[in-house]
């Protein structure tokens, strides 16, 4: 996913790296006419993975609060579905690559998950 193995602790700094560790990740992968639309979803729902935990973070209230954690959970999920559709072409790394992707993205789902738990 990024140079280093260790993940930041700091939910922010981790769904953004994510976010732009998809971006790298689309630049591998056939230019293909369902990977280019796939791709443009794909984006748009891991940089809205971290833009919604930020606003979260700097919600109203309670209720605003849950509300922008299950957005970014929702697009969390989301993101995940749209590496599953990419066809990545014959290559191993890219195949490693999506997975751990779908990994960190599945993390991510379950921090947010938890997130959601304790703010009940």
């Amino acid at each position: 996913m990024s140079e280093t193995s260790e993940k930041p602790y700091d939910l922010e700094e981790r769904s953004f790296q994510f976010a732009k560790s998809v971006r790298a990740f689309l630049k591998t992968i056939p230019r293909t006419l369902a990977n280019i639309e796939d791709g443009k979803q794909l984006i748009r729902s891991s940089g809205s993975v971290g833009a919604n935990y930020i606003e979260a973070n700097e919600s109203l209230g309670k209720k605003d609060f849950k509300l922008r954690i299950r957005i970014s959970r929702k697009e969390a999920k989301e993101t995940a579905y749209w590496l599953r559709l990419l066809d990545t072409g014959t290559s191993p790394n890219v195949e490693s690559t999506r997975s751990e992707l779908l990994q960190e993205a599945t993390e991510l789902m379950r921090i947010l998950a938890a997130i959601l738990r304790k703010s009940e």
